[in-house]
């Protein structure tokens, strides 16, 4: 699957010195009417109201009651605000309304296990705060200094475990293929009864004729001899059931590894 928006597409020295020195204040001229943090908290909640289609200069100009131009000050253009809306939102403890230093206090309250369940739930939640995350490629990131943070509370978390770098890497990376995964189908789900109007419920009744054809066939015994309540489980239910046998796996060979 391809996506029309990726991390990095624009200024990459330029977006890496606004995420870690911010806009610089000119000596001279009249005060600055906007902050950056400003600028970039309108654009994030432009794009969790309206969608990444609407997101643009002049829609967030207008957002903050100034002309486009005016942005332009601070931010070279769309492709650097993005830069600056993904670490905002990527910053540990952001989906819980917390700073990084709660998060790390959180985190180190509990074991490897719990903790890593902990992330894994604030990831799902964290895309159901910002649906946008998933139109955006994010495989080359660039290294702001929120999710620089989040990724080192991550590995905070297996600190002391019997891991290699390799590994440690592997196991964050696996938690966040499945959870973003699981939470991809959660938000396109919810899309598209946004989007025709007709709930799960409908959709899946007009399909009741076909269904019982296919019941007297005969020709799918396992499919239908599965309980009533066999697709009941919500999508974040779904989501913590596969992250728990993961880490059941994990679990399992720690222990392998720690009985050598």
């Amino acid at each position: 699957m391809t996506t029309a928006h990726h991390s990095g597409s624009g200024d990459i020295a330029r977006s890496l010195q606004l995420l870690w020195q911010g806009r610089e204040q000119a000596s001279r001229g009249p005060k600055p009417t906007l902050t950056l943090e400003g600028i970039v908290t309108a654009a994030v909640a432009l794009a969790d109201e309206e969608g990444l289609a609407a997101l643009s200069m002049r829609r967030v100009a207008a957002t903050l009651g100034v002309g486009t131009m005016t942005l332009y000050r601070y931010v070279p253009g769309k492709a650097e605000l993005l830069d600056l809306m993904l670490d905002r939102v990527n910053g540990p403890g952001e989906e819980a309304g917390e700073s990084s230093e709660e998060e790390a206090r959180r985190l180190g309250e509990l074991g490897w296990r719990e903790g890593l369940e902990h992330i894994g739930a604030g990831l799902f939640r964290l895309y159901e705060r910002h649906p946008w995350l998933l139109q955006i490629n994010q495989s080359r990131p660039l290294l702001g200094p929120n999710s620089l943070r989040g990724f080192d509370l991550a590995l905070s978390v297996l600190e002391g475990l019997r891991l290699t770098s390799q590994e440690k890497v592997t196991v964050i990376t696996i938690i966040d293929s499945f959870v973003t995964g699981i939470a991809r189908a959660h938000i396109l789900q919810r899309q598209v009864a946004e989007q025709t109007g007709i709930s799960d419920e409908e959709f899946w009744r007009a399909q009741t004729p076909i269904i019982e054809i296919a019941m007297s066939s005969g020709c799918y015994p396992h499919v239908f001899a599965l309980d009533e309540d066999a697709f009941s489980l919500s999508n974040e239910e779904t989501m913590r059931f596969g992250l728990a046998r993961i880490l059941d796996g994990l679990a399992s060979f720690l222990d392998s590894r720690n009985a050598d």
